[in-house]
């Protein structure tokens, strides 16, 4: 006879690997493509001829992956959207200089007296400020900043995590702001412009037209996300417990007093004299990176680009070199820091030890490549099928058949922007198809198009932070299990989001009272801009 307990079956909460998570919803979004291609989900939405100033209707269908053309392009294109991929290069660039730092032991000397003393509130505060603030220059603050803070949580003896979500945090949702203008004025002003000139057509948008209200939000969003963080976050997430490895040892070595003192006291004078060469040469470095910015003087302008007539698109044009170098610039910095201060603390002696000492840094960002690659293809898949293109246009679609107008529209218009982004995450791509419909409603109600465009990079801040088809999102959850103390537990694509939510929910509300209140007390967005018209 059998007992009955021995029929009793446990089931276990199964927790997927973030890379195996993404490879299922690749196959989820390929066959969703061939059942919305069946039955022809498309739309037609219009966007704005900037030439002859006039909507034109563009027609968006589901492309079918599920098919034999699809899988062709799928396998074919399988690498080309792995290197292709957003995050990858300027990750990879990063990762060389951030392992020297690490593996010379710069960044522990250097994060210990900067912040042994600092306020835990402050580090948090500083390390959101900077990642709202590093939109100014693309997307380097998720590839820099969010294993910087990291760094320097540990050497405050904090869980590292924290410091991931609080990076993460400031560059997905303040992704929008910024203290000067930098890229994404050039990528928003021209569609804000030509869908304006839809009703005047003398109508002009400068590149400072948002900076009061970018300044402002910046600061508020960094106070608001250090409370988050400190209180909501932190507490979740718990202290970082370190496995303790015990070494035994067959021969035991004994030594005096004296020897341990000289010991000490040559590793302190070595990482003394190792931090002080570092610094010097760093600050030389950031000198010499600074003049390459500064126009007319002589052999300065190395990172410009002279073929722009203003020099804010000379350094945030399109081609300009110091956008596309500028990881590149960082990650040199903190290559040549960490040797000097390698070699000069005699950590270093040939560059056998660089190499051997750089191995392991470098052996962690594998799970990341993986992760990077499996998310590449999701990303690419999706963005091939349309579908976020399709849901984007109905909703304009939905938008533009509203006949009431003033700031209950604006509200409107943000919620299903904010749905919207969560399919078609790039701030121009929504833009684009939104701006024909969005900039010539309110202007009707004497909304101004500068106050429209900044409510698009507002709602831009809102989601990219819970969405996988973010691409910086896998950044995020792969150093979230890098700095996971449980192995055998993972940090779930789900997990993830789950952790960044009330972080998500909370700046969302405050976004919207920063744009409400700014519309109802009629301050200045800018130099002689206001909300209204």
């Amino acid at each position: 006879m059998f007992k009955k307990n021995d029929w009793n079956i446990k089931l276990k909460k199964r927790s997927f690997q973030p890379v195996t998570t993404y490879i299922v919803l690749t196959l989820i979004v390929i066959i969703l493509s061939g059942i919305l291609s069946l039955f022809h989900f498309q739309t037609t939405y219009n966007v704005v001829d900037s030439t002859k100033v006039e909507l034109v209707q563009v027609s968006s269908e589901v492309e079918n992956l599920f098919s034999f053309d699809g899988l062709k392009y799928i396998v074919g294109n399988a690498s080309k959207n792995f290197i292709a991929f957003a995050p990858l290069a300027m990750y990879l660039v990063a990762a060389i200089g951030l392992a020297i730092c690490e593996a010379s032991g710069f960044f522990d000397v250097l994060f210990k007296r900067m912040f042994a003393n600092l306020n835990k509130n402050i580090l948090t505060f500083i390390v959101i400020f900077l990642g709202t603030i590093s939109s100014l220059i693309n997307e380097v603050g998720f590839v820099i900043l969010i294993p910087l803070a990291a760094f320097m949580y540990k050497a405050k003896k904090r869980n590292p995590m924290i410091g991931v979500v609080a990076a993460f945090a400031g560059c997905a949702f303040g992704y929008g702001t910024s203290i000067f203008v930098g890229i994404l004025e050039t990528q928003l002003i021209p569609y804000t412009t030509t869908a304006a000139r839809l009703i005047d057509r003398t109508y002009h948008i400068s590149l400072v037209s948002n900076l009061y209200i970018m300044i402002i939000s910046s600061i508020i969003l960094s106070i608001v996300g250090t409370i988050i963080v400190e209180k909501i976050i932190a507490t979740s997430l718990g202290k970082y417990r370190v496995k303790k490895e015990l070494n035994e040892l067959d021969d035991l070595e004994i030594i005096g007093d004296d020897e341990i003192e000289q010991s000490m006291l040559s590793a302190d004078y070595n990482e003394k004299r190792g931090y002080k060469h570092a610094m010097i040469v760093a600050t030389i470095f950031v000198i010499f990176f600074i003049y390459s910015v500064i126009p007319g003087l002589p052999g300065s302008g190395l990172l410009l680009d002279y073929s722009e007539e203003t020099y804010l698109r000379q350094i945030f044009g399109d081609n300009s070199y110091f956008q596309d170098g500028f990881a590149y610039m960082i990650s040199l910095l903190f290559v040549v820091s960490g040797l000097v201060y390698g070699f000069a603390s005699k950590k270093f002696k040939s560059d056998t030890d660089v190499i051997n000492a750089c191995k392991e840094p470098l052996a962690r960002i594998g799970s990341i490549l993986l992760l990077l690659f499996v998310a590449s293809q999701f990303v690419a898949i999706f963005k091939r099928t349309n579908i976020g293109t399709v849901i984007a246009g109905i909703l304009a679609n939905v938008l533009s058949s509203f006949s009431f107008g003033g700031i209950f529209y604006l509200i409107i218009a943000i919620i299903i922007m904010m749905i919207s982004d969560y399919f078609l995450t790039g701030i121009q791509a929504k833009w684009i198809i939104f701006a024909p419909v969005i900039v010539p409603a309110l202007m009707q109600s004497s909304i101004s198009p500068q106050f429209a465009q900044f409510s698009m990079r507002a709602v831009d801040s809102m989601t990219n932070g819970i969405s996988p088809l973010y691409a910086y999102f896998v950044i995020f959850v792969g150093y979230l299990n890098i700095y996971n103390h449980r192995q055998d537990k993972p940090v779930t694509i789900g997990g993830a989001i789950k952790i960044i939510f009330p972080y998500f929910v909370i700046i969302s509300i405050t976004w919207l009272l920063i744009l409400l209140g700014w519309y109802i007390i009629g301050l200045p967005i800018g130099p002689e801009v206001y909300p209204t018209i």
